[in-house]
């Protein structure tokens, strides 16, 4: 057992990059993890890593042993999957992700529930609002907004929800409030995004009378998370592009406004999205069936004031 626990740790130090991630990630510490690696590399007699200052790059035995170990941790959890799907007691760990303002408003506020119907089952949330990749980071299971183009992925649709253009109104007063789509750029408003590294959102898509049409927008400054995004709308900074269900409570209170409803953003897709193999696993299946149920209920109860 201890030999399949260096290699577990050995691929999550090549899928997170360095000991520090994979310590947190599997519960232990960095020392830990560091011996477990050098006890694999005495067994194998070879060095798995060139080490630098900040990460750990996999030496070509490593990146050999690499693709064998990932199949044989695989084969142990389709075993394992296969044998609690016989017992109707599924066990173990599942590695989530979710963008952060969905994340904690829908995810994360599940999971304790989740758990205390399952106690057998672990989950560990990584929210982020960059695209993970979840193939490459051993990751289970992410719930995300929009456009879904891996092929590699299988995708469970949750719902589509309804985007809105908002600002504060103290920005509206400031700049005036846009008749048209046009105006968005034509008077340059203030538009906030969400960037980070291979975001695809450097535009607006806008329902016209025209169809979905494409308005490359500008600000002054943007962010990799949505929810400072908000904030800065909140204090009248600009104007922000987001899932009607996120912004709702505060277009109740009136500290945002709807603008342009005549040509509103197109909808965007809320699903969870997994590796093809994933849906074998009771644990996931489990999971999902829950989330998917859960977060239904959440946005409705959101949109309606509830």
């Amino acid at each position: 057992m201890a030999y399949l626990d260096n290699i577990a740790v050995f691929v999550r130090v090549v899928e997170l990059g360095n000991l520090s991630a994979a310590g947190r990630d599997m519960r232990i510490s960095p020392a830990v993890a560091s011996n477990r690696i050098k006890e694999l590399e005495k067994h194998l007699g070879v060095r798995l890593f060139n080490r630098t200052t900040r990460q750990l790059m996999p030496t070509e035995h490593g990146n050999v042993f690499y693709s064998g170990a990932k199949q044989v941790l695989e084969a142990i959890t389709e075993a394992e999957a296969a044998v609690s799907a016989l017992s109707g007691q599924p066990r173990g760990t599942i590695r989530v992700t979710a963008p952060l303002g969905l994340g904690r408003r829908l995810v994360a506020s599940g999971i304790p529930e989740f758990h205390d119907k399952y106690p057998d089952i672990e989950v560990r949330l990584r929210l982020s609002d960059h695209n993970v990749d979840i193939l490459k980071e051993g990751l289970d299971v992410a719930f995300r907004l929009g456009v879904i183009e891996d092929s590699s992925l299988r995708m469970r649709g949750i719902m589509e929800c309804e985007r809105v253009l908002v600002a504060a109104p103290k920005y509206l007063e400031k700049r005036g409030e846009p008749e048209s789509a046009n105006e968005l750029i034509g008077k340059k408003h203030d538009c906030l995004m969400l960037r980070y590294p291979g975001s695809r959102e450097y535009f607006w898509t806008l329902e016209t009378p025209n169809g979905p049409t494409k308005f490359e927008v500008h600000g002054p400054f943007d962010s990799d998370d949505g929810d400072v995004l908000t904030g800065w709308a909140l204090a009248g900074r600009g104007i922000i592009n987001k899932p009607r269900f996120e912004v709702e409570p505060f277009i109740r209170d009136q500290r945002l406004k709807i603008i342009l409803p005549q040509t509103p953003p197109t909808p965007v897709q809320f699903a969870a999205v997994y590796p093809h193999k994933k849906l074998q696993d009771p644990k996931v299946r489990l999971l999902l069936d829950f989330m998917a149920e859960r977060c239904h209920k959440l946005i409705k109860d959101i949109l309606a004031g509830k």
